[in-house]
């Protein structure tokens, strides 16, 4: 009897995340990462991917703005839970990744949802801290309160790749915004599983939108997005934060910088409640008294 030929393996080509589906680059561009000793194709993300997924977050913003802070929580929250379900394959993209030096996979794992968690209580609870009625010398109530900036950018760094990730997007979609997130250059695979993980939560689509690719190539059409309001850009690229910066600077984006070490990332300086308020807008409004 002939020997069956050996079983071709089939390997995944890992997609962009935008506006709630996954899509291959439009540019056709396919870029490979070396995983687990093995190559593994991933989709690149091109100019026009990019603006996709500023429509699709532009498009998510209105909706997601104005649900309720304790359905936001909740969402999030449900996302966190979907990512508990599925940990042991978070657990062996990151070990496929190569586990951070700082930490094995199962740790920056459960970091990365316990990180979730303590965003998703601050959801309902960041605005009463953060407001302030002010003291004025006329007849007037004067409230000052948090209100989201539109559609961020997000700049991963490239370890710790999902838990930077989380810690990064949570406080930023917390208060209402929407992203548009570009994942590690070099370990792009553990972001990328996170998109289909959340794509099956309740976060509306849109809302979170995931792309691979090169940051110093998309860094100029990042910053002169006329429809992008904020970067958080924690690339640690001197180049791509100065290019971030000079073509920012063109319509007054808010640029704000996370530079933290591999290891602060699993520290509570990464779970910081102040980093909120790097993509909010405070508001203030008067009301006569008695009326």
């Amino acid at each position: 009897m002939a020997k069956k030929a050996p079983r071709l393996t089939i390997r995944k080509t890992y997609k962009l995340f935008v506006g709630g589906k996954f899509i291959r680059s439009e540019s056709g561009r396919v870029a490979t990462v070396e995983s687990g000793g093995e190559v593994a194709n991933y989709a690149r993300a091109s100019r026009k991917d990019f603006r996709d997924a500023v429509t699709a977050a532009r498009g998510a913003l209105a909706g997601w703005s104005k649900q309720s802070a304790y359905l936001r929580g909740q969402i999030l929250y449900r996302a966190a839970e979907m990512l508990e379900m599925r940990r042991a394959e978070l657990e062996a993209e990151v070990t496929r990744a190569g586990a951070s030096k700082n930490g094995s996979a199962s740790n920056e794992t459960q970091l990365a949802i316990e990180r979730l968690v303590h965003y998703a209580g601050w959801t309902d609870k960041f605005g009463q801290i953060f407001s302030s009625v002010n003291p004025v010398a006329s007849s007037h109530f004067n409230f000052t309160s948090p209100e989201p900036s539109g559609v961020v950018v997000v700049l991963c760094p490239n370890e710790p790749p999902l838990l930077a990730l989380v810690s990064l997007v949570a406080p930023v979609i917390l208060s209402g915004n929407t992203a548009v997130v570009l994942v590690s250059p070099t370990k792009p695979l553990p972001g990328l599983t996170f998109s289909e993980i959340i794509a099956t939560s309740d976060l509306p689509g849109g809302v979170v939108n995931i792309l691979s690719g090169d940051p110093a190539e998309l860094a100029p059409h990042i910053a002169g997005h006329m429809d992008v309001n904020a970067i958080v850009d924690a690339s640690g690229d001197a180049k791509v934060g100065l290019a971030l910066q000079q073509g920012g600077g063109f319509n007054v984006k808010r640029y704000v910088a996370r530079e933290l070490a591999p290891a602060a990332w699993r520290t509570a300086d990464a779970e910081n409640p102040y980093w909120i308020l790097d993509t909010v807008e405070m508001k203030t409004a008067w009301h006569p008294i008695g009326l």
